[in-house]
């Protein structure tokens, strides 16, 4: 398991995947494919996590606890905005070539911070201890590229379909 430094999202549409590129062009690089399925079940149970274990929103009354924690993810946005390099998109897209489908994507509380590791189905995968603010950003990165996708406007039975094998048209007899 790599620790990163770095991670870049990009959606592919060829793939209808998004790929996590970890440490991109560094030699401690690890990147997986993302399916629909995994992306959106991240965004959602990190979310819920994020939202359960804001001391902020538990002192407050609960009518007002959705708008509390959506005034500490715009200020964990503001507070990681300096922080933020953009990767090449050539050294993401050469992050393609060796990326492996990612089966697992934990994000667990550690004391003050979380842990995030994505898995691939070699094993092998990468993660990172980092503070709410930070997971809140690299959550915020890979919505953007879901974004790109039609994931969101899609029903997931027309994702499957759209995914399932399409039979031969049958000639036509007259």
């Amino acid at each position: 398991m790599r620790e990163w430094k770095s991670v870049a999202f990009a959606y592919d549409v060829r793939q209808d995947r998004v790929l996590a590129a970890v440490n991109a062009g560094k030699p401690d690089s690890w990147s997986g494919w993302m399916t629909r399925r995994l992306a959106m079940a991240l965004l959602e149970r990190t979310e819920k996590l994020l939202a359960d274990t804001s001391a902020l929103a538990q002192q407050a009354p609960a009518e007002i606890r959705d708008d509390l924690v959506a005034f500490e993810r715009d200020a964990a946005l503001a507070q990681t905005e300096k922080g933020l390099h953009q990767t090449s998109t050539d050294i993401v897209n050469a992050s393609k070539t060796t990326a492996e489908l990612v089966e697992q994507a934990i994000v667990s509380k550690r004391g003050r911070n979380f842990r995030f590791e994505l898995k691939g189905e070699s094993g092998d995968g990468a993660g990172a201890v980092m503070s709410r603010a930070d997971i809140r950003r690299v959550m915020q990165m890979l919505h953007a590229q879901i974004l790109k996708s039609d994931w969101l406007q899609m029903p997931a039975k027309a994702v499957e379909a759209r995914a399932a094998p399409q039979a031969a048209p049958k000639p036509a007899r007259h």
